[in-house]
C-alpha cells in the first residue's frame, strides 16, 4: 500500500467509523425535535458554566507543558504555549491524533524551538496522563460498583440465574468466541496507529515519570495535572443540569460516565466522536434515563463542546497570525 493511500485512509477511516456508529445510533431519530428541546427544555445556563472548565483544562494543559520544556532548556512564550494547545485540539478534529504534533510545531514555527525536542517533552505528559486515567478510573468504578448490582436487582436479573442457564456446550461456545474476538482485537489494533501509541505510552511511562525530576514546581506540575481532568469533569458534569432527564443522577453516574467516555475516545474518530455517544448513552440507559433522551443528552453536549474546541482553535489561530515569529535555535 503506498504511502499516499495510507495517508488518505487514516484520515478518511476515523470519520467513515464515527459516521457509521452515529447512523447507527441515530437512524430513525426525529432531528426536528431537537429545536424544541434546545429552546425550550433545556437550561442555556449550566451548559455556559460549563465553559470556563472546558477552557480551563486546555489551559491547565497548556501551563504544564510550559512546565515540562524547561528542564530541556526551553522557555516559549506564554501565549505562544497556549495557543498552541488550542490549536492542537481544533486539529485533532479534522485528523484525529494530530493535535500533538500541531502544537509541537507551532513552538518550532513560532519559537524557533526544536520539534524533536517538543516532541520528546510529550512522552511526559502521556506518561502523566496515563497515570491518572488507571488512578481515577480504578477508584470511582470500585466506588460505584454498587450501582451495577442495583441495576440487575430492578431489572429483575441476576448474574447467578444468567450463569446457570449456560450448559457446557455453551460455556465451551462463549470461550471460543470470546478468545476469538481477542485474538481479532489484537490483530486490529495492530493495524491501527493508535496501537503503536498506546505501546508508546506504556513503554514510556517510567521514563516519563523519572523525567519529572527536572521540573522546578513539581507541587504546581501536579495540581496542573489533577487539575486537567477536575476540570475536564466539571465541564462534562455541569451538563447533567442542563436537562430535567438527567439533573438528579448525582455525581456518581456522571463520574461512571467520565470514566466510561475517557475509554470510549480512545478508538481514533474527531473529538471521539460515535463512541463518546455511545459511551454514554448506554450508561445514562443503566441509570435509568429513556433512550430518546439520552440521545438527546449525548447529541446536544458533544456539539456544543465541539464547537467551543471550535471556536478556541480558531482564536488561537488569529492570535498567532498576529505573534511575532522567532528565528529557529541551533
Amino acid at each position: 500500500m503506498n504511502t499516499a493511500l495510507q495517508k488518505t485512509l487514516k484520515i478518511f477511516m476515523p470519520l467513515v467509523l464515527g459516521g457509521a456508529i452515529l447512523w447507527w445510533m441515530y437512524r430513525g431519530f426525529d432531528f426536528g425535535s431537537i429545536s424544541q428541546v434546545l429552546l425550550h427544555e433545556m437550561s442555556w445556563t449550566w451548559m455556559l458554566l460549563s465553559f470556563p472548565f472546558g477552557i480551563l483544562a486546555q489551559a491547565f494543559r497548556g501551563w504544564r507543558w510550559q512546565q515540562t520544556l524547561e528542564p530541556v532548556g526551553e522557555k516559549p512564550r506564554m501565549s505562544v504555549t497556549l495557543n498552541s494547545v488550542f490549536l492542537s485540539y481544533a486539529a485533532s478534529l479534522v485528523v484525529p491524533r494530530i493535535g500533538e504534533f500541531t502544537r509541537c510545531g507551532v513552538l518550532s514555527r513560532w519559537e524557533g524551538i526544536s520539534f524533536a525536542k517538543a516532541l520528546g517533552t510529550v512522552v511526559t505528559e502521556r506518561a502523566v496522563d496515563t497515570l491518572m486515567v488507571m488512578l481515577y478510573s480504578g477508584l470511582i468504578l470500585l466506588l460505584e460498583m454498587s450501582t451495577f448490582g442495583t441495576f440487575f436487582e430492578k431489572t429483575g436479573t441476576s448474574l447467578d440465574r444468567i450463569l446457570s442457564g449456560f450448559s457446557l456446550t455453551g460455556w465451551l461456545v462463549t470461550a471460543i468466541c470470546g478468545l476469538a474476538a481477542l485474538i481479532l482485537l489484537h490483530l486490529l489494533l495492530k493495524r491501527l496507529s493508535i496501537y503503536n501509541k498506546v505501546k508508546m505510552t506504556l513503554n514510556g511511562i517510567w521514563e516519563g515519570v523519572l523525567s519529572l525530576r527536572g521540573v522546578r514546581n513539581l507541587p504546581l506540575y501536579l495540581f496542573f495535572s489533577v487539575g486537567i481532568w477536575v476540570a475536564y469533569f466539571l465541564h462534562f458534569y455541569l451538563t447533567f443540569f442542563c436537562f430535567d432527564f438527567t439533573e438528579h443522577l448525582g455525581l456518581g453516574c456522571a463520574l461512571v460516565c467520565f470514566v466510561v467516555a475517557n475509554f470510549a475516545v480512545i478508538v481514533p474518530t474527531p473529538n471521539g466522536a460515535g463512541p463518546w455517544h455511545f459511551a454514554i448513552k448506554t450508561m445514562l440507559i443503566l441509570y435509568g434515563v429513556r433512550d430518546e433522551q439520552a440521545l438527546y443528552f449525548v447529541l446536544i453536549v458533544h456539539t456544543v463542546q465541539t464547537l467551543l474546541v471550535v471556536a478556541l482553535g480558531i482564536w488561537a489561530w488569529i492570535h498567532l497570525s498576529f505573534t511575532k515569529r522567532l528565528t529557529l535555535k541551533q
